[in-house]
């Protein structure tokens, strides 16, 4: 497959999930509207807070998500079509033993820290207790799916997950209008969530059987292989347990000193940025596959292509929705919510300025992954992000307020992200140079140019009306464009795009 076939399916493959992700963010924000009205703030922060206690230990699951995932395209790259047999039946294996052990670990300790440790009024206790155990069944069910998420997306068949998404969002959205007709609406919510799982995990199961002869479960056992995995998810373990503790240990920090209306704030800001990054999200999913195959293929150059474009368009694809919503959080929330909790405003604001950051990240993450060579990388990432929690925490008890927790939260992404670039340095697979060049230099320009100007907009369109939010909205995405296209793009990549854009004109006028 040539360089241009490749970036064809890669283009294809995100403007389907763009598609997909542009509905879901709208469903899913009307959602989060209908389940902050039914539930309520307290009730809604409960659910965010105790869903977080059990996502704490998806370290197991992420540490052995991104081995297979790792491994998958890796033999895909090499049409080892037998090998990846056996692979698959391996890794299925190991997130059933992964399974239990997270299941003990949820029961044994998760169900202490919920009753004794999360600040939650006593007449939520019970319904508190249920969701955490319908959470628990939801963990288990997305720690066995993920050796059949790893097949479709090596095999690059994003079309699937674009339509499994739009039919979650829209079960979520019934399940919202469905808590009018309850009495226990915070059980029913975990529950409904767990069913949706359920359903979603039966889907994939059969899909990958019907489309993927090696996604047939045989009995396999090879010791060398499980200790090849494992091994390489044994570094994973501690990134991933960095990583959960970077996010989700700030959710339970906020409970502790704050209560659950704290976790209400943020767990709307952390929807808001999952609804706009959802974009970058699958831009990157449609990228790393070919990042990890041209690795595998020996396509060196090729591979440093696809990370330093990959970096810079995610962050640009990120900046274009960002910059709108940096300007009118308020209005935004008010509009979405219309009783929106203490912090939610300067949440949002801080937590979409480290996503900002955090895309710069994604190909450099992937990129590592691929090499197989990641006790130095996991060691030296996975220390800088956990020392997150206790800075937060030490904050937090010298009295600072709850912001203070993202403000740390960016400080060490941004150590994070120069970690990251000095270890694909000495692993021989990237130029701190061209990095540097190529993509912080561009896209701090393409910043630098864009705020002052938006800034200068937004005094312009002073009323809370929604034609002026459009027209705001609508300009600064065209000034951001124009300053990407101006300073942010390679001059071979402004060739491209003028050559797409003359070859739609000409198809508009025939």
């Amino acid at each position: 497959m040539t360089d241009s076939s490749k970036n064809k399916r890669i283009a294809r493959n995100t403007m389907l999930l763009y598609v997909r992700t542009l509905f879901t963010m709208c469903v899913s924000l009307y959602t989060s509207r209908v389940i902050l009205r039914e539930l309520g703030a307290d009730d809604f922060g409960i659910y965010n807070v105790v869903a977080g206690v059990v996502v704490m230990f998806s370290f197991l699951n992420g540490a052995m998500a991104s081995a297979t995932q790792r491994y998958f395209s890796f033999a895909l790259g090499r049409d080892d079509f037998e090998g990846l047999r056996k692979l698959f039946s391996t890794t299925l294996n190991i997130h059933f033993l992964i399974g239990g052990v997270g299941f003990i670990l949820a029961e044994a300790i998760g169900v202490w820290f919920v009753n004794t440790q999360l600040t939650i009024p006593a007449d939520r206790l019970l319904a508190a207790n249920w969701v955490f155990q319908f959470s628990i069944l939801t963990f288990l069910l997305n720690v066995v799916s993920v050796p059949y998420n790893a097949i479709i997306i090596s095999h690059e068949r994003m079309d699937v997950f674009a339509y499994v998404g739009v039919f979650e969002v829209c079960a979520r959205l019934g399940a919202a209008y469905l808590l009018a007709l309850m009495e226990a609406r915070l059980i029913f919510y975990g529950f409904y969530i767990f069913l949706i799982a359920l359903i979603v995990r039966i889907f994939y199961g059969f899909y990958c059987r019907r489309h993927f002869p090696e996604s047939r479960y045989v009995r396999v056992w090879d010791p060398a292989l499980t200790r090849e995995l494992i091994g390489y998810a044994g570094w994973n373990l501690f990134g991933n347990m960095a990583a959960v503790g970077f996010t989700q240990g700030i959710n339970i920090l906020l409970n502790i000193f704050f209560g659950p209306l704290l976790n209400a704030a943020n767990g709307i800001a952390t929807q808001v940025n999952s609804a706009i990054t959802g974009f970058v999200g699958n831009f990157q999913m449609a990228l790393n596959p070919r990042i990890v195959k041209s690795h595998s293929g020996g396509e060196a150059d090729y591979m440093q292509r696809l990370i330093l474009v990959g970096s810079r368009l995610s962050y640009y694809l990120l900046l274009v929705m960002v910059i709108p919503v940096l300007f009118r959080t308020d209005l935004l929330l008010t509009w979405w919510l219309k009783d929106v909790p203490a912090y939610t405003v300067m949440f949002t604001r801080l937590i979409l300025i480290n996503a900002l950051v955090n895309s710069l990240s994604g190909t450099l993450m992937t990129a590592a992954q691929a090499t197989g060579r990641i006790r130095l990388y996991q060691a030296l990432v996975g220390g800088i992000l956990l020392l997150n929690l206790p800075v937060s925490w030490f904050l937090l008890r010298r009295g600072a307020d709850p912001q203070i927790t993202m403000y740390v939260m960016i400080g060490f992404s941004v150590l994070a992200t120069f970690a990251r670039l000095f270890i694909l340095r000495r692993l021989g697979v990237l130029s701190v140079g061209a990095f540097l060049s190529g993509v912080l230099l561009r896209v701090s320009a393409v910043t630098l140019l864009t705020l002052p100007a938006v800034a200068f907009l937004s005094t312009l369109f002073i009323t809370d009306s929604f034609w002026s939010f459009l027209a705001f909205s609508g300009l600064s995405v065209l000034i951001t464009l124009f300053v990407v296209g101006w300073v942010g793009l390679s001059s071979l990549e402004k060739e491209f795009l003028r050559d797409r854009l003359n070859r739609l004109k000409t198809r508009l006028n025939h």
